[in-house]
């Protein structure tokens, strides 16, 4: 009976054991996604470089429109390289709808939420 009681004390601290090691890693990974996320947040906004639109062509393979400055830069994006396309101004862009969206990526989350429900009829009965 000692045996048996003793060998399960021990697979319960084991599981106890097993159990806060994994909590530890699951604190662990959140601490450092969050960390990570704050870092890109802040190495991406930049006030010269700004990507106006894209489109993939394939697989690893996409064309940008950057505006660098007050010119704005066609580039091809490949998986191993980037190269120059061409080299326009802003009168040869068509839409100019981007830089009204600047202050649309500043609306808090209850604001477009709030637009969302408005777009959608409400029931009725």
């Amino acid at each position: 009976m000692n045996i048996l009681l003793s060998s399960s004390l021990d697979s319960f601290f084991q599981l106890i054991g097993v159990l806060l090691i994994f909590i530890f890693v699951l604190v662990i990974t959140w601490l450092t996604t969050k960390w990570m996320a704050g870092y890109q947040k802040s190495h991406t906004y930049n006030k010269n470089l700004k990507v106006i639109e894209s489109i993939r062509m394939g697989n690893n393979k996409l064309i940008s429109i950057v505006e660098a400055g007050d010119v704005y830069l066609v580039v091809a994006c490949g998986k191993d390289e980037i190269h120059l396309l061409a080299q326009l101004t802003r009168e040869q862009l068509k839409d100019f709808s981007f830089e009204q969206n600047n202050s649309a990526t500043t609306e808090s989350f209850q604001e477009l939420f709030a637009k969302m429900k408005n777009k959608f009829p409400k029931k009725q009965g």
